[in-house]
């Protein structure tokens, strides 16, 4: 069955409300600036620049974005990629994701992809149950998150990698671009010296753009995922499809849990050390 990720992602038939949540105004005006990019099949696709950090700079606008999959692209869709110059493009989808949602980038400057073949089957069997409860599903999305700081290292040190290099414009995305696409924001944020409030408040952007019901695939395993999502309950589907603090605090939780705290996770799982962050903020700050 497929990994509880990859399932949330995949109800992308089935019309859901859009969560409602707290959401700031942004750190930075956006006067000549989006922070969703108007694309006519983006999922939940956002510029990271603009954010203040605690030193008084901004992050810099057009080098930086997180998405959900790109398999919806339309032809003008990629031509404004292009004219962003994406440069990189960090897909975290597993294996089975990328092959039932290809993303098929059109003429020769496409940009350089990089993706680890895995598999998020797993059983999932006491979670596929219609009498799922709001609590067990926030239960269980919390647990997920718990893991992923170390499951998805390697991955979020290749973005790392790549950002060092100063091969941006970068992109970095999964299925609905809000799990492990929002840990990687939150790190990439954190990193660059954002308050954790800020940090959070990009999370939670993601229960009012990302839209469920994009992206469908049209394979078997939507359509019976689908049907099983459609006789949860609400607060059940809530927890599943949206974003909460909670979630983001557990995986936070299990980087400071690590040798050396949040500088040690960095340090010996990213392979960012202090001459490299350093490296980071200079090429990705500016004086606001």
């Amino acid at each position: 069955m497929r990994h509880f990720l990859g399932l949330t992602a995949a109800l992308l038939a089935v019309a859901l409300p859009h969560p409602t949540a707290a959401i700031a105004q942004r750190p930075a005006p956006a006067t000549q600036h989006q922070r969703v990019l108007p694309l006519e099949g983006g999922q939940n696709f956002r510029d990271l620049g603009g954010y203040r950090t605690n030193d008084g700079r901004q992050v810099k606008w057009g080098l930086l974005y997180r998405s959900g999959a790109m398999n919806n692209l339309t032809d003008r869709d990629f031509a404004q990629l292009e004219a962003r110059g994406i440069r990189t493009v960090c897909d975290f989808r597993a294996t089975r994701e990328r092959d039932g949602a290809p993303v098929r980038w059109p003429g020769k400057t496409k940009p350089a992809i990089f993706a680890e073949d895995y598999s998020m089957d797993r059983d999932f069997a006491g979670l596929m149950r219609p009498n799922l409860t709001g609590a067990q599903a926030a239960d269980a999305m919390t647990q997920a998150y718990a893991q992923m700081p170390l499951r998805f290292a390697g991955q979020y040190r290749r973005m790392f990698a790549e950002m060092v290099a100063g091969r941006v414009p970068l992109a970095f995305n999964c299925s609905a671009g809000k799990d492990r696409t929002g840990i990687a924001a939150a790190l990439v944020l954190t990193v660059l010296g954002v308050p954790q409030a800020t940090v959070m408040e990009d999370y939670l952007l993601s229960n009012r753009y990302y839209d469920p019901r994009k992206g469908a695939s049209g394979t078997a395993a939507d359509d019976q995922t689908a049907a099983f999502m459609k006789r949860l309950p609400p607060d059940a589907l809530k927890a599943l499809m949206g974003v909460d603090r909670r979630y983001l605090d557990a995986a936070f939780a299990t980087m400071r849990a690590q040798r050396g705290g949040f500088d040690g996770y960095l340090r010996d799982q990213l392979g960012l050390d202090a001459a490299a962050i350093r490296t980071l903020r200079a090429r990705y700050l500016t004086r606001a």
